[in-house]
């Protein structure tokens, strides 16, 4: 009778909770039993198993009770990650290799029949989790899952491409070592990635020169924008070039996205260091948004954390999945509740949102009438609910460029010019508040402001004449001081306000 312990790591949402991989083999009538709360694609690692170690010639105990206990209980494991662990274990257990040197090692990975190990998703935020709990471990992975784990600064990350170059690494004392690749189990160095910044250019979109400083002060605060105006104005074109304007990210805020990526099994290092840009399709559920399923996985609202959140055609949104978006634009996270298990994403993301005026797409422009009725415009705009049209900071209007202007205005200010402006209004305020306008809450808008009293006296009459929320003036206030930022001022003076006040605008109605 053998035991043999193997460290590896589940995923609940961010967090990589240790799970060991305990093996027991008995003498008894034979069998291969897998406990401890495990999905489907975990159950089904007993014939991966078994046909890797038979095809790498390695020795099955087949005349034995093998019991393999995933512990904790009552944590849940999924997908294949827990192949090589258990693959290991029985090794150990057998006295294939020797298990008292496989501490200090943390595994995971999935095996072929073959034997060869294949990449598993999650692997930069396991990395990126020990890093935070500050464990001194070296995590063994597979090709493809090891560079992504190497990003994180200061990890300890082997990749193995062969279950043999495993074993070789730690046969006992005195064993011939098995027939394996020389070059299969390498210790990789931290090779954080260098990211250019690169998209398409915001001198592209010729026209439109309110639109374009809206979303100026939208990259420069971290503030959302909604866009409205009627088809083929350039809504679509403006809102994919914003991403270009943001400054470039810092390296923690990098690995915060990108292992969020790698959770949901999107990470690709071509997109190492750039922001992100969801793009989710107007029939999306509102799970689809914010993040859901058993185990919990996230959202286009998380995958877009640190980048932007597009919605084209926002009414057209189910209202379930609208107002899914008013907690995580207001706090920057989500939480996902579900009976058995409670999982917390980050969605500091800024969306970018357009629609139409009415279901025709012309009210008020000045090219084509509308033939939308009063009922009907109001039915489509009120697809937007108050509290969510309060949390959007700028809404402004993107009128249709007429032919003649198209062809003869040359290219507009490049996203490169602007971006520096960007990058100088953030400094201004990380350098005074250590955050973004837009994160300004509660008191620290009083003391960060600065607002003087003739700005004050114009915001009041303002709000009083446009019946405001708190929400709106405070929000109001907050474009505000990022528009003061833009023009390098210590205070917030009427005009910063006057600008700030016309990206407050109502719908427009047909009367």
């Amino acid at each position: 009778m053998s035991l043999a312990l193997v460290q590896s790591r589940a995923l609940l949402g961010l967090q990589a909770p240790a799970v060991t991989v305990e093996v027991h083999l008995a003498n008894g009538l034979p069998s291969f039993t897998l406990v401890g709360l495990a999905e489907v694609e975990v159950k089904e690692a007993r014939e991966r198993v078994r046909s890797a170690l038979q095809n790498a010639g390695l020795e099955f105990p087949h005349n034995k009770r093998i019991t393999v206990n995933l512990a904790p209980a009552d944590l849940p494991k999924d997908s294949g990650r827990f192949d090589l662990p258990i693959a290991l274990g029985i090794l150990a257990a057998s006295g294939q290799i020797d298990g008292s040197r496989l501490a200090g090692y943390e595994f995971a990975g999935e095996l072929s029949l073959s034997g060869e190990l294949r990449p598993v998703r999650g692997a930069l935020a396991t990395s990126l989790a020990l890093q935070s709990q500050q464990i001194a471990v070296q995590l063994v992975l597979p090709p493809g899952s090891a560079e992504e784990a190497a990003l994180v600064p200061d990890a300890q990350v082997v990749r193995a491409r062969h279950l043999l170059d495993v074993v070789r690494a730690f046969l006992p004392p005195g064993s011939p070592p098995p027939d394996a690749d020389d070059d299969g189990f390498t210790r990789l160095q931290p090779t954080p990635m260098v990211a250019e910044l690169q998209g398409p250019d915001m001198a592209d979109v010729k026209g439109q020169a309110v639109a374009k400083r809206a979303l100026e002060i939208a990259a420069a605060g971290g503030h959302s924008a909604l866009m409205a105006g009627p088809p083929g104005s350039g809504k679509s074109m403006l809102a994919l070039r914003f991403a270009g304007l943001l400054p470039a990210m810092t390296v923690q805020e990098a690995l915060e996205s990108a292992a969020i990526s790698s959770l949901a099994g999107r990470f690709s290092p071509e997109r190492w260091g750039l922001r992100p840009t969801g793009q989710p399709h107007h029939t999306a559920s509102a799970v689809a948004l914010v993040g859901g399923g058993s185990p919990p996985r996230p959202g286009e609202i998380s995958l877009a954390h640190h980048g932007v959140l597009f919605l084209d055609e926002l009414p057209e949104f189910t209202r379930a999945a609208l107002e899914a978006l008013r907690e995580p634009l207001e706090t920057g996270h989500i939480t996902i509740s579900r009976a058995a298990q409670r999982a917390e994403f980050p969605a500091r993301f800024q969306m970018i949102a357009a629609m139409n005026p009415c279901p025709c797409g012309f009210l008020g422009s000045t090219q084509r009438a509308c033939r939308c009725t009063p009922d009907q415009v109001s039915r489509y705009q009120g697809k937007l609910s108050g509290p969510l049209l309060d949390r959007i900071d700028l809404h402004v209007e993107v009128p249709a460029v007429p032919s003649e202007q198209l062809l003869k205005t040359p290219p507009g200010e490049s996203s490169a010019a602007i971006r520096e402006r960007v990058m100088q209004a953030r400094a201004r305020a990380l350098a005074r508040q250590g955050k973004t306008n837009q994160a300004l809450q509660g008191q620290e808008i009083d003391e960060h402001l600065h607002l003087d009293d003739a700005a004050a006296k114009f915001l009041n009459t303002a709000g009083a004449r446009l019946g405001w929320s708190a929400r709106s003036t405070h929000r109001a206030l907050k474009v505000a001081r990022t528009i003061a930022d833009l023009a390098g001022s210590q205070t917030t003076a009427v005009g910063h306000v006057a600008e700030a006040v016309q990206y407050r605008r109502v719908l427009r109605s047909q009367t």
